[in-house]
């Protein structure tokens, strides 16, 4: 299946799952996605290589970030219609509390999008979403 198959295939079904199994760090990490509506939430599973801390266990912080990182950028392909991973230009991750060894989610949301420019703002969360684990900003440059 080629690359524009592929997003209409995920636009058609709502199944993330050969998209995601096109990036090669969506693949390692497990990332899933799923759609609630116009709403996109992307999961991470637990998952023993994932793991940065084995004692508490916890996520390790750049395992947290390459999620928050890819989700975001797979919800701007989804918001822009287009199968090119965006390049990433900036990306601000504030840790607010430790990534325990439990399924992770992450939701996106498009700020702002200029000509060149797409601003999304990222928060992931595990048992509740009003208690955030972490939060990004993201900055990618968009090409025609």
């Amino acid at each position: 299946m080629t690359s524009p198959e592929i997003l209409r295939h995920t636009q058609a079904t709502g199944d993330f799952t050969r998209m995601l199994e096109s990036v090669p760090y969506a693949r390692f990490i497990g990332l899933h996605c799923d759609r609630f509506g116009d709403d996109l939430i992307f999961r991470l599973p637990p998952k023993d290589q994932n793991l940065g801390n084995p004692i508490l266990p916890a996520i390790h912080g750049g395992v947290i970030g390459g999620f928050m990182e890819v989700s975001a950028a797979i919800y701007l392909m989804m918001s822009q219609d287009t199968f090119r991973m965006p390049k990433i230009v900036d990306f601000s991750l504030d840790y607010l509390r430790a990534g325990l060894d439990r399924e992770t989610f992450a939701e996106c949301h498009l700020t702002r999008q200029g000509n060149r420019v797409a601003n999304v703002m990222i928060t992931a969360w595990q048992k509740s979403r009003s208690k955030p684990i972490a939060t990004a900003r993201a900055h990618f440059l968009l090409e025609d």
